[in-house]
């Protein structure tokens, strides 16, 4: 398996030179590739059609978050080659507002991943035939996914009976977050003792002696 890997590698470094900012390397039994964010949809098709590299499945398609990048994003391509049993990871950086190229009609699955990375982490698709949420509502606020997102969210939602319907809310924290007034879980809790738990305590070298 290695040795085909490295054979791929030395055609994808032959074949898509000008579109890679690094040279291809092998991770973990993957090939990896971090190319060009214009020339994601080159790459994509090339992997797809070209003979000798028949990467026909897109697996999954997903974002990365590095808020302190000033491209602060990773969206990554999961390929496999069913001819040549061997997996690909193509990945690309783009900005808050740089869109990448939607690769919905090479892979008509990314269609949906797209939506997800978008939804998530707020990462743009250029000619995406639909680019709306996927998972969340649509009044959601915000991109769950993103490192800067608050663990409480910004909202909550609950059904109102006066109302009849499904309601939004700020979220309201009686005090600030994990900071209790009552035993944490993280503590522990006073347990009461039950009758025979005093047997617990005893030593494993006494219980021998009784």
């Amino acid at each position: 398996m290695t040795e085909t890997v490295q054979a791929i590698s030395e055609l994808v470094a032959s074949k898509l030179a000008s579109a890679l900012t690094e040279p291809p390397h092998i991770a973990y039994g993957e090939l990896n590739l971090i190319v060009s964010r214009g020339e994601i949809a080159r790459v994509l098709t090339i992997l797809r059609d070209d003979a000798e590299l028949q990467f026909s499945i897109l697996i999954d398609l997903a974002g990365v978050d590095y808020p302190k990048r000033a491209e602060r994003f990773d969206v990554v391509y999961h390929l496999l080659s069913i001819t040549k049993n061997v997996r690909i990871r193509v990945k690309l950086a783009v900005g808050e507002n740089q869109p990448a190229a939607s690769v919905a009609t090479i892979f008509p699955t990314a269609n949906w991943f797209e939506r997800e990375a978008f939804d998530m982490y707020g990462i743009l698709f250029s000619d995406h035939p639909d680019l709306r949420r996927i998972l969340t509502d649509y009044g959601f606020s915000g991109y769950p996914l993103r490192k800067d997102f608050p663990l409480t969210g910004y909202v909550e939602v609950r059904y109102d009976d006066e109302q009849k319907r499904v309601v939004y809310e700020p979220v309201k924290l009686v005090q600030e977050f994990r900071d209790f007034d009552f035993l944490s879980p993280w503590e522990g809790a006073q347990h009461i003792l039950l009758p025979g738990d005093e047997k617990a305590k005893v030593s494993a070298p006494d219980a021998a002696k009784k």
